[in-house]
C-alpha cells in the first residue's frame, strides 16, 4: 500500500512548518485556506536541493534549461510544442504577468478579470497602477461571452491598450475552460484589441475524469497572447520561486522588450527543484491526483450529510472548493464566523469576488481526509441550532 502524499501526520506538520499557513492563526484553527498543500515532498525534489546544497550549487540561476524543461513538459502532457526561444524566466507566475502586463497597457490602463478570480489578481493590477474592468464568470462558473464582449468594449472605448488576464484553469471555482470556450475568448480579444496573459499554474491539477487542460496559445487566434506558467502548485514548491512566460508568435516583439532583469528573480534552487519536479515527478503527482479525487468524494459526502444546505460544484481542476454558504445566514463573509466559532480557517469569498462574493468561501482540500472530516464538523456547528 502507498504511503499517503496528503496530510501525513498533520500534527506534525504544525511542529515543523513555518510558512504562511501554519502560523497566521492560533494554532487551534484548522488552516484550510491559502492554497497550499498538506503534502509530503516529492522525492525527485528533495533529491535535487539537497544535491545542490551539499555541493555548493547554490549561485545565480540560467534559465534555458529550465525553458527546455517546461517545453518537454507542455509537449509530453497537452500536446504544446511550445518553443523555449519565445520565452523568459521569471521570478513567478504573478510577478511574471504583471510585467508583462505592464508592456501591453499603459499606466492607468484597463486590466479586465472575470471574478470569482484569485485574490492577487486584484491586488497586482492594482500595485502595477491599472484599473480593473470586471467580465465576471456565468452562474455556473464558465466564461461569459456576453460579458467578455461587454468589458472589452468598455476598456477599449477611450482607446486605450487593454489587456485580459486570464485565469487557467479558474481558481476558486476550478473550472477548466473549453478549447471553444477559449476560442470564442480569442476571437473577442481580437475583435476588440484586447491582448490576452494567461495565468496557468494551476495546469498540472486536472483531476481524474476531467477533460484536458487546454493551454491557452494553442487555441486559434491566441498568437499575440502570452501564457505564464510554473510547477510550483503542482508540486507545492511555492516557497522555490521560478516561472515562465511564453509568447505567442505574434506577441515575440513584446516579450523581447521584457527586460533581461526580470530573470534575476528566478531561484536557481527554486529552478533545479521545478526541473526535479517536471522530469521526475510524474508519479508522485498521478498519486496526488487521485488523493485529491478522494477528498473531494469525501467533501461531497460530508456537505450532503452535515451541511446540504451548502451548494457547490465539484472542481475539474485544483484543490479548491467554492462553497456557497449564503443559504446559511452567516452573512456576507461566512468565514469570519467559520473561523471564530468554528476555529477553521477558510478563504473569504469577497476577496475573490468584490461584488459577487458575498456568501461565499474558498475551501482547500489538499490535506489527509481526517482534517477535512473535522473541519466540515467544525463548519456544522457553527450553524446547528
Amino acid at each position: 500500500m502507498r504511503t499517503p502524499i496528503l496530510g501525513a501526520g498533520e500534527s506534525q506538520l504544525r511542529r515543523d512548518r513555518t510558512s504562511v499557513k501554519w502560523v497566521a492563526y492560533p494554532p487551534d484553527v484548522l488552516p484550510l485556506w491559502v492554497a497550499e498543500m498538506d503534502a509530503a515532498p516529492c522525492a525527485a525534489v528533495v533529491e535535487a536541493v539537497t544535491a545542490a546544497v551539499r555541493r555548493g550549487d547554490t549561485g545565480y540561476g540560467w534559465g534555458p534549461r529550465y525553458a527546455a524543461a517546461v517545453a518537454r513538459y507542455a509537449r509530453d502532457s497537452w500536446g504544446w510544442e511550445l518553443d523555449p526561444s519565445s520565452s523568459q524566466v521569471v521570478t513567478d507566475v504573478m510577478i511574471g504577468a504583471s510585467e508583462v502586463l505592464r508592456l501591453l497597457t499603459d499606466p492607468g490602463g484597463p486590466v479586465v478579470v472575470s471574478p470569482p478570480v484569485y485574490d492577487s489578481f486584484f491586488g497586482f493590477v492594482d500595485a502595477i497602477g491599472r484599473r480593473r474592468v470586471d467580465a465576471p464568470l456565468t452562474s455556473a462558473g464558465r466564461l461569459d461571452p456576453e460579458a467578455l464582449a461587454s468589458a472589452f468594449r468598455e476598456a477599449t472605448s477611450r482607446g486605450e491598450r487593454a489587456a485580459y488576464l486570464l485565469c487557467n484553469p479558474q481558481n476558486p471555482t476550478g473550472t477548466l475552460h473549453s478549447p471553444e470556450e477559449l476560442a470564442t475568448l480569442a476571437a473577442l480579444a481580437r475583435e476588440h484589441g484586447v491582448r490576452v496573459v494567461s495565468d496557468e499554474v494551476h495546469s498540472p491539477l486536472v483531476l481524474p475524469g476531467s477533460p484536458p487542460f487546454t493551454p491557452y496559445l494553442t487555441v486559434p487566434g491566441a498568437e499575440d497572447a502570452f501564457a505564464v506558467f510554473s510547477p510550483s502548485k503542482g508540486w507545492n514548491l511555492a516557497g522555490l520561486k521560478s516561472a515562465l512566460v511564453v509568447a505567442g508568435p505574434g506577441a515575440v516583439p513584446e516579450l523581447e522588450r521584457l527586460h533581461e532583469v526580470h530573470t534575476h528573480g528566478s531561484s536557481h534552487i527554486g529552478a533545479i527543484a521545478h526541473v526535479a519536479a517536471l522530469e521526475q515527478g510524474g508519479e508522485w503527482l498521478a498519486q496526488l491526483l487521485e488523493e485529491l479525487s478522494a477528498n473531494f468524494d469525501l467533501l461531497e459526502h460530508l456537505l450532503a450529510e452535515h451541511l446540504p444546505d451548502i451548494r457547490w460544484r465539484r472542481p475539474q481542476a485544483t484543490y479548491l472548493a467554492w462553497l456557497d454558504c449564503r443559504a446559511l445566514g452567516l452573512g456576507d463573509d461566512p468565514a469570519q464566523a467559520f473561523r471564530r466559532r468554528g476555529r477553521v480557517a477558510l478563504g473569504s469569498g469577497p476577496r475573490y469576488d468584490p461584488h459577487g462574493g458575498q456568501g461565499f468561501v474558498r475551501l482547500n482540500v489538499a490535506t489527509c481526509p481526517e482534517v477535512i472530516e473535522e473541519a466540515v464538523r467544525r463548519m456544522a456547528s457553527v450553524v446547528r441550532p
